[in-house]
């Protein structure tokens, strides 16, 4: 792989490296060669996440990290380019931000700020295997920072802090009986309709937060039921995905899901805090002023939440359209990508 050439064919050639999530190991083998050849830099790694740094002598450092991984393909890998997009797998989440990122990396000798680039594995899975949780419990040192830039897909804007994310089951009891004879029954499915209509009444809370409008959300996501098809089932669950504003903490979330549902069986599967905006922060502040773009609040959830745990202010600035992400039709604009890659060239730099 080749890092030293135009952008776009930097993007198509890691979206054309198989990389879903606990399967990074290619892509991380051939990223750790390319960037031990650059001498500004000191590589290491852990597991298949490689960590890349300068060490100038500077009072601040700033991590700008990418993940490597890309949820299962779709009828769309490999990818492919035009003159003006790439399209693929992973194409906007996120090989086109991991692209810009390894550019700065070998381009960058001289920078006023200390950086840590950072491209690890496992982010769209579950967080027991995901990379920056390994580095934070076997070499947390490489974290530190002051200031960290998530490029996650934004369109090639700023979108501060993030929304926490709950996941829990509720469950209908009913009682098993042949479905020819269904009134020596009770169907545990059709119990889930006062479910549905508590989902279907919700409101959704939309605080204002630093000037900026979060949006929270609570959808329905998975139901499990049924025996057999001539069973009146006597058991379901459904999984429903709560997203509040980072406002609140997941207790407070997880307490006001069981009050909302406290006439079902609930069961707390996951759970994860939002983030704050961060623009209090005086590196956040220079970024959002030096780098003019639009800013918005991150309606999703994303590491920088695993950075504001740590103490570490982050923000989400990254090319391709968030709306894209995980989509069979994944395309980013190679302009974008371009733009983003000076953007942040022009303010490590200046």
């Amino acid at each position: 792989m080749k890092i030293d050439q135009e952008l776009g064919g930097l993007t198509l050639d890691l979206v054309n490296i198989a990389s879903v999530s606990k399967d990074e190991k290619a892509i991380a083998d051939l990223v750790q060669a390319a960037l031990s050849e650059v001498k500004h830099l000191k590589v290491s790694r852990i597991s298949n996440s490689v960590i890349a740094q300068t060490n100038f002598g500077h009072s601040k450092r700033v991590v700008i990290a990418g993940h490597l991984d890309t949820v299962p393909a779709n009828k769309n890998f490999p990818g492919k380019k035009t003159d003006t997009e790439v399209i693929g797998l992973g194409a906007v989440d996120m090989k086109s931000g991991v692209a810009a990122a390894l550019k700065l990396a070998s381009q960058l000798s001289n920078t006023k700020y200390d950086i840590t680039y950072l491209f690890y594995e496992a982010e769209e899975i579950e967080t027991k295997y995901n990379g920056l949780e390994l580095i934070t419990k076997e070499a947390k040192d490489l974290l530190k920072c002051d200031f960290a830039i998530l490029m996650e897909p934004t369109n090639g804007i700023i979108e501060v802090g993030c929304q926490g994310t709950l996941r829990f089951e509720v469950g209908a009891k009913g009682t098993r009986s042949h479905s020819a004879r269904w009134w020596n029954g009770e169907n545990a499915i059709h119990a889930l309709t006062p479910i549905l209509e508590i989902l279907n009444s919700y409101k959704s809370r939309e605080p204002v937060i630093d000037g900026y409008k979060f949006r929270e959300g609570l959808q329905a996501v998975k139901i499990n039921g049924g025996v057999a098809g001539n069973v009146v089932p006597d058991s379901v669950t459904m999984t429903i995905n709560h997203r509040f504003a980072p406002d609140t903490t997941p207790a407070q979330a997880e307490e006001n899901m069981k009050k909302l549902f406290k006439d079902f069986n609930f069961q707390l599967m996951d759970a994860a805090s939002g983030a704050p905006t961060g623009l209090d922060n005086e590196l956040i502040k220079d970024f959002v002023s030096k780098i003019g773009t639009d800013i918005a609040p991150k309606f999703g959830w994303t590491d920088v939440s695993r950075f504001a745990s740590a103490g570490i202010p982050a923000i989400n600035f990254g090319p391709g359209d968030p709306n894209l992400a995980h989509h069979p039709d994944e395309v980013v604009k190679i302009k974008q990508i371009e733009d983003v890659y000076t953007s942040l060239k022009s303010w490590l730099t200046a």
